[in-house]
């Protein structure tokens, strides 16, 4: 099955509409990762405190796993698993609080350790509980702490396992995952030069023959059914091209994001502030040159204590001479604006130079219900002392000339955005 697996994978590489090109190698995936692992703490402080509550909505389990299911197809319906069933009484973790103390110490003891043994350590102590209803479904969760030792997790994951491998991987049983994951390991392994070590590609390839968009790669040496599954992942193949259009759609969204960093990077300049581009956006080609031209190479000292999440905000506007944030702005195309928010908030509460800072997300005219519904969100009970303002698209194209030719400070911003309000209240 070696060689016939290799040439799946070899397939699904080329496939524009398979996981990996819309999912695993999606620029914004690897951002997410902090605002997901951010989420997990807040769930394990909440139970820790007693504030979880015993419902799954409006806590912050429901957040983080609502942002989760937004990670493109592969996580589509992640929260089923965790929404209260009353009439089954599953899962178990809202009304007993044993059960939802065991949950935060799992996530909080895969949060410190960093071995597969100690990952599998914790989930066989969650087992022995054998809390009713909450099973390898948490998987999901612990992949964005320790992406290269837990593998995602679903139905069609399964499925797709069990028609490679020709296992009998049951739904809902931890043994029955980490077998998978064994599995999962070697076959990664056997194929390392064609995948990741993140364990998202293996299991992305699983999910979209689990989804039956490739047939499984025959078991045995049988010419016939050789020739049929290489038929199919020819049909697939051509499937792709009628895939284009939506690919070049996407590559339009991604330069038109592009080109409102653009934006607001010459207007900082011209307003004479010094100005960062995210880490993972500075050598993307913009007008003549790319978007990190003339900007500063690296952040100030004061941006240590959150670095790993403000080294990634689009936009940031410093003041040469104290070396503070004046303002920083997150672009929202079409992507979620969850992870935006949480970098905004690691910026004004995880750093010494983001207390005083103004805060904008930039989004299209149309998007202003979707960024004031996020702010309703229980892990966001905090902005309301921050001040995180919207700026519209087609206000920013028509003022930006203006504002660099005769505009000083941020004041012309402030007057051209918008205050958002949470729950009723100003901010």
């Amino acid at each position: 099955m070696h060689d016939t697996l290799a040439r799946l994978i070899e397939h699904w590489k080329e496939d524009p509409r398979s996981t990996y090109n819309t999912w695993f190698l999606w620029e914004e995936r690897l951002k997410n990762f902090r605002s997901i692992r951010r989420g997990i703490a807040e769930v394990v402080s909440d139970i820790q405190a007693g504030t979880f509550g015993n419902a799954y909505r409006g806590s912050s389990l429901e957040t983080v796993v609502g942002s989760v299911a937004e990670q493109r197809q592969i996580f589509k319906g992640a929260d089923h698993a965790f929404l209260w069933k009353p009439k089954l009484r599953i899962p178990d973790i809202y009304e007993n609080s044993d059960n939802q103390q065991a949950f935060a110490r799992l996530l909080h003891h895969c949060n410190c350790c960093d071995t597969a043994e100690a990952v599998i350590d914790g989930i066989r102590r969650i087992d022995a509980l054998a809390i009713k209803g909450l099973g390898p479904a948490v998987a999901n969760l612990l992949y964005f702490i320790h992406p290269t030792l837990v593998s995602p997790f679903n139905t069609a994951i399964v499925k797709g396992f069990n028609a490679v491998t020709g296992s009998n991987v049951k739904l809902g049983r931890w043994d029955h995952y980490l077998s998978m994951r064994e599995g999962l390991m070697r076959l990664n392994s056997e194929h390392r030069s064609q995948l990741s070590n993140d364990l998202g590609a293996i299991a992305g390839l699983m999910f979209d023959v689990g989804m039956g968009r490739y047939a499984p790669p025959p078991r045995q040496d049988d010419t016939m059914a050789t020739a049929a599954w290489e038929a199919d992942l020819q049909r697939v193949r051509e499937e792709s091209a009628a895939a284009k259009r939506q690919r070049d759609l996407e590559r339009e969204s991604d330069a038109t994001h592009t080109e409102i960093q653009g934006w607001l990077r010459d207007l900082g300049v011209a307003l004479g502030f010094d100005v960062w581009i995210a880490a993972n956006d500075r050598n993307r080609e913009y007008g003549e040159g790319l978007l990190g031209d003339g900007c500063i190479p690296q952040l100030p000292d004061g941006a240590t204590a959150g670095m790993d999440s403000v080294r990634l905000i689009d936009v940031v506007w410093m003041s040469g001479e104290a070396g503070n944030v004046a303002a920083a702005f997150e672009v929202e195309h079409s992507t979620s604006i969850y992870s935006g928010i949480v970098r905004m908030l690691d910026l004004a509460l995880g750093t010494e130079m983001g207390e005083r800072s103004n805060l904008f997300l930039v989004a299209p005219d149309n998007r202003r219900d979707e960024v004031e519904q996020q702010l309703c969100r229980p892990a966001f009970s905090c902005v309301a002392s921050l001040n995180i303002r919207y700026l519209p698209y087609g206000e920013l194209k028509e003022h930006r000339a203006a504002i660099a030719r005769f505009g000083a400070g941020i004041k012309p911003l402030l007057e051209i955005s918008q205050e958002l309000h949470r729950r009723g209240h100003a901010m």
